[in-house]
């Protein structure tokens, strides 16, 4: 049994299930709660059932696994031939998530590092992947750590929601709450800063709002190797309008990844969201 240091997420990583597969990353799910039902993400509720609910105003709450859901996940991890384990979780300001797998770690059969990235989506993505990418090249946990935090320290992820209401219902919104009754008016363009959701900009009209998003990614991408990934919460054909002129902006775009949110983020943004991760390798 060949030994290596294993990586694991969680479902929020949203990771292309061809890149799990080939690096071998395994994702903890958290659970969307729909009414009184404790559903799965990514295995017992879809993006679209999520998206549904929320139009229907259902009552849509979300909660972390549970110590013991990442206690038998480093147990058959470790089963599996792994001789140490790297966990990179979504940040700690949104979830319990790092709390629970830390207290998993304590008992796990091999060693665990883990990691509040202070990120979530590909952003989180971009991070398991390049922990991923260090091991397979030989590189032991503190060095697979390294090259997570590295990645994270250089990502940056923007978005824009149609309506805060999800964010301000889920608490999910930290300082920009305060902005939340003038931002009514307009459309805000938020971003991920320092594990947690801030203002960036209001925009008058999704249009601008939109063209405002893409003029920021640009800009961030700059020129050298840049990985980007664009998603959205049943808004398909305003995320693949986004890639298609960022494929064309973006002169040293490396890997372009398009998705939908799962039910779990999906449930604090709300239909309509679009959102971008920009990623310098």
């Amino acid at each position: 049994m060949s030994r290596h240091v294993a990586i694991v997420t969680d479902s929020t990583a949203y990771l292309p299930p061809q890149a799990m597969e080939r690096h071998g990353i395994t994702a903890v799910p958290l659970t969307v709660v729909l009414g009184d039902e404790a559903l799965e993400e990514g295995t017992e509720i879809s993006s679209r059932s999520l998206a549904l609910a929320l139009q229907k105003r259902r009552s849509v709450t979300t909660s972390r696994p549970s110590p013991e859901v990442f206690a038998a996940t480093y147990r058959a991890v470790a089963e599996a031939g792994a001789s140490a384990i790297v966990s990179l979780h979504l940040s700690a300001e949104f979830s319990g998530t790092y709390d629970a797998a830390l207290l998993a770690a304590k008992d796990s059969p091999v060693p665990v590092r883990v990691v509040d990235t202070g990120m979530v989506a590909m952003a989180l993505g971009f991070c398991a992947l390049a922990a991923a990418e260090t091991a397979e090249a030989g590189g032991g946990a503190d060095e697979a750590v390294a090259a997570a935090e590295k990645r994270a320290a250089g990502t940056s992820a923007y978005f824009y929601v149609d309506t805060l209401d999800y964010l301000r219902r889920g608490g999910r919104i930290g300082a920009a709450q305060a902005l939340f009754g003038s931002a009514l008016a307009v459309k805000p363009l938020l971003q991920l800063d320092g594990g947690r959701i801030e203002m960036l900009e209001k925009v008058r009209t999704a249009s601008k709002a939109i063209a405002r998003l893409e003029e920021i990614v640009v800009d961030r991408a700059g020129d050298g190797q840049v990985d980007i990934a664009v998603h959205h919460l049943a808004a398909p054909e305003r995320a693949d309008a986004l890639a298609e002129r960022l494929r064309e902006r973006v002169p040293g775009l490396a890997d372009l990844h398009v998705s939908e949110v799962g039910a779990v983020i999906g449930a604090h943004t709300g239909p309509g969201l679009l959102g971008a991760v920009v990623s310098p390798r």
